[in-house]
C-alpha cells in the first residue's frame, strides 16, 4: 500500500488545499492529511475544528477518488510524522515560485534525515494559485467575498468564527 502525507496548518482548508488533496489522492492508496499543531502560528481555528473541516471536505474526495483519506494531527518533525503514518511520499503543494525556495530547503533537510521518503510537488491549478488561508481570513475579516476560495461548508464555519 502506497501511503502519502500532505501536511499543513489548514487554517482553514481552502479550495487550493482541496485541489492538491484530490490530485494527491490519485497518486497513493491512502492519503494522510497531517494537520500541524503549530502554536507559533496562532491558528484561528482550534485543532478540533480544523480536523472536523478536513474530515467533512475529504469524505467526498475519498468517495470520488477511491482513496482512503484521513486526518492526522501532528506536533513533531514532518519527517517523523511521515514515519509515524508509514508514508513513503510527502505531498506538497506549490502556489508560486516564492514557495519553491522554502520547499527546496525543506526537502534537503528531510532527505538528510530519511532518504527513503520522497517528496512530490503538485502545482495548484491556475485558478487556485493565489489562495492562501491567511489571505482568506483577512478578506473575510474585512467583509470581502471569500466564496471563490473556500467551500460553502468552510465559508459558513469561517463566518461563524468571525461572528458574521
Amino acid at each position: 500500500m502506497r501511503i502519502g502525507l500532505y501536511p499543513g496548518t489548514f487554517d482553514p482548508i481552502t479550495l487550493g488545499h482541496v485541489d492538491i488533496i484530490r490530485r494527491g489522492a490519485m497518486l497513493v492508496d491512502r492519503l494522510v492529511i497531517g494537520i500541524a499543531i503549530n502554536r507559533d502560528k496562532g491558528p484561528l481555528f482550534s485543532l478540533e475544528e480544523r480536523v472536523a473541516m478536513i474530515e467533512e471536505e475529504c469524505a467526498t474526495l475519498s468517495a470520488e477518488t477511491g482513496t482512503e483519506i484521513v486526518a492526522h494531527p501532528f506536533e513533531n518533525l514532518l519527517i517523523d510524522c511521515a514515519r509515524d503514518v508509514g508514508a513513503q511520499v510527502i505531498v506538497r503543494g506549490l502556489r508560486a515560485v516564492a514557495d519553491f525556495e522554502y520547499e527546496y530547503q525543506m526537502v534537503g533537510m528531510n532527505r538528510a534525515m530519511d532518504s527513503s521518503i520522497e517528496t512530490v510537488f503538485l502545482m495548484a491549478e491556475a485558478r487556485h494559485q493565489a489562495i492562501a488561508s491567511k489571505l482568506v481570513k483577512e478578506i473575510a475579516r474585512l467583509n470581502g467575498d471569500i466564496s471563490k476560495f473556500v467551500t460553502p461548508y468552510v465559508h459558513g464555519k469561517l463566518m461563524a468564527k468571525l461572528g458574521k
